[in-house]
């Protein structure tokens, strides 16, 4: 079976044992239990990024005439290689943390085939710690996209890349509407971009006599038992929302969907699909490129801006989320139980810079400066 044949995702054991057996030519028969379990253990995100990385070395022993199911350990070692270097075929490249969770996936794989695991072997473990060494586990971080921008004092006008300029850059129709609804939703929430796009309308609760509302987050990443979680939503939020939803026609099902528009930019129709997660850093990124458009980002030049674009992602709001929480003096677990983190490490990430520039240092060089 060749790779433009495994293009469809997989949705059950099935799927899933064929394509694992097609890429590594396991002989053994999978075990249908162990695999079901595995299925349904996993959540979707999981299941996806399990098989877009078996196939991306399945691709990668393809174009060096490797036969994935007798790949050896030094095959292995030399993808790591590869990885890291931005030599194997599929571009940039990859941080540390991308290249181990590719090694995890494949592994993995490997056991549900029953065949041998190269990935498990001391060389390849020696392999990675030589590469962690000599990159460091730093990771890229996402640009923050605060409410106000990367301002000291919370009181300050905005400036700069901020929600505040995001949302004074959405357009006046539809289109508008709803992103300013996904814009004020995501701020408030500080959700996942696949929470962000399953949210459906029976999901709100609200508005309260004050004009604030509740978002029932049905599953989230660091929900694997399914408890479901609130999140707080704010009047203005709840009055986007309103706005949204009653032109655009939407009583039920998914709350943010596509807007199609036509050749010259005025909208043509609201799709009955979701939104897909892919979508979201294209949202913030057009709202961006439009805010520099209106002079609403100050002065930079165009390469600062390029930058600026290219560290704008999906994740963008929940990292300024959680800055905007520490520059508003909130604690560690009341930060991570609002916005449900489940690793205190990645949320002190976050804040590492703002710290640095509100930290016992900074106030002492400042004072001595003065």
């Amino acid at each position: 079976m060749s790779a433009r044949h495994i293009v469809r995702r997989s949705h059950t054991t099935e799927d899933l044992s064929a394509e694992v057996k097609a890429m590594l030519g396991g002989a053994a028969v999978i075990d249908p239990a162990l695999l079901d379990a595995a299925f349904r253990a996993w959540s979707e995100n999981t299941r996806r990024a399990f098989r877009s990385d078996l196939m991306l070395w399945w691709r990668w022993c393809g174009r060096r005439s490797i036969e994935p199911g007798r790949a050896t350990p030094t095959d292995v070692a030399r993808w790591i290689r590869e990885l890291a270097d931005g030599e194997d075929g599929e571009g940039l490249g990859r941080a540390v943390a991308t290249i181990e969770r590719y090694l995890v996936h494949v592994g993995r794989a490997y056991r549900l085939v029953g065949v041998e695991n190269p990935v498990s072997a001391e060389l390849v473990r020696l392999e990675v710690k030589a590469m962690r060494n000599a990159r460091g586990v730093r990771q890229r971080q996402a640009k923050p996209i605060r409410f106000k921008g990367e301002i000291s004092d919370l009181d300050s006008p905005a400036q700069g890349l901020s929600l505040v300029a995001l949302l004074k850059a959405c357009r006046r129709d539809l289109l508008g509407r709803r992103d300013t609804a996904l814009l004020r939703v995501a701020y408030d929430t500080g959700v996942r971009r696949s929470e962000l796009v399953a949210i459906e309308v029976a999901d709100i609760e609200g508005p309260d006599a004050d004009g604030a509302g509740t978002l029932y987050i049905v599953r989230s990443k660091s929900d694997r038992a399914g408890e479901g979680a609130h999140a707080y939503l704010s009047p203005s939020t709840m009055t986007a929302i309103a706005a949204w939803r009653e032109k655009a026609d939407i009583n039920r099902g998914p709350l943010f969907r596509r807007v199609r528009l036509h050749f010259d930019g005025s909208v043509d129709q609201i799709g009955a699909e979701r939104l897909h997660a892919n979508s979201v850093t294209k949202i913030f990124r057009r709202l961006a490129s439009s805010a520099r458009e209106k002079g609403l980002l100050g002065e930079m030049s165009d390469q600062q801006f390029e930058r600026m674009l290219a560290g704008i992602s999906s994740h963008s709001i929940r990292v300024g989320v959680a800055q905007d929480n520490f520059a508003a003096g909130e604690s560690l677990p009341a930060i991570m139980q609002a916005y449900r983190w489940r690793d205190a490490k990645t949320v002190m990430r976050y804040g590492a810079k703002l710290a640095a520039k509100s930290g016992a240092s900074a106030r002492l060089a400042k004072r001595f400066s003065d």
